[in-house]
């Protein structure tokens, strides 16, 4: 597989049927490994390792109506409380990141309503944050790194 603009992450395949897949960390399972999937997988890492986001708040290919049409987002972020607080959009590297990528994405998160967007081919990473009073969103240089819900004492 090609090289992504990510950091270098140890990952676990097996060969079944001629096909390699790879071990997925939040379904618990190994999954086929297609180029869609490489960049999933960097980026279940990413948000994991580098930006500190539990592996409980990170969940994988759920199904979601949008418009009477059954839809599938390819990564969310959970806080704890419930809302959501990354939506990502995976593509393949050779899937040039285009306006009709971003629209696609903006159509899942009016039913979603994430507070950051990530939108990724794997070379190339955008990320928004979401200013929903002010019907607003601006681009970030990165996503922020995850931060432990302050308890009462």
């Amino acid at each position: 597989m090609q090289r992504l603009n990510f950091p270098s992450y140890q990952f676990r395949f097996k060969n079944s049927e001629n096909k390699v897949r790879i071990f997925d960390l939040i379904r618990k399972k190994f999954v086929l490994l297609q180029p869609e999937e490489w960049v999933r997988q960097h980026v279940l890492n990413f948000l994991h390792k580098e930006l500190g986001y539990p592996v409980g708040h990170l969940n994988v290919e759920k199904q979601l109506e949008v418009n009477r049409l059954k839809k599938r987002y390819d990564i969310v972020v959970f806080n704890t409380d419930g809302s959501l607080e990354v939506l990502v959009e995976c593509k393949a590297p050779q899937v040039r990141i285009t306006q009709d990528t971003f629209d696609q994405i903006a159509r899942y998160n009016l039913q979603l309503r994430s507070r950051f967007l990530m939108v990724t081919n794997g070379l190339q990473h955008y990320y928004c944050r979401l200013h929903y009073e002010e019907q607003r969103y601006e681009f970030l240089p990165a996503l922020p790194p995850y931060s432990a819900p302050a308890t009462g004492s």
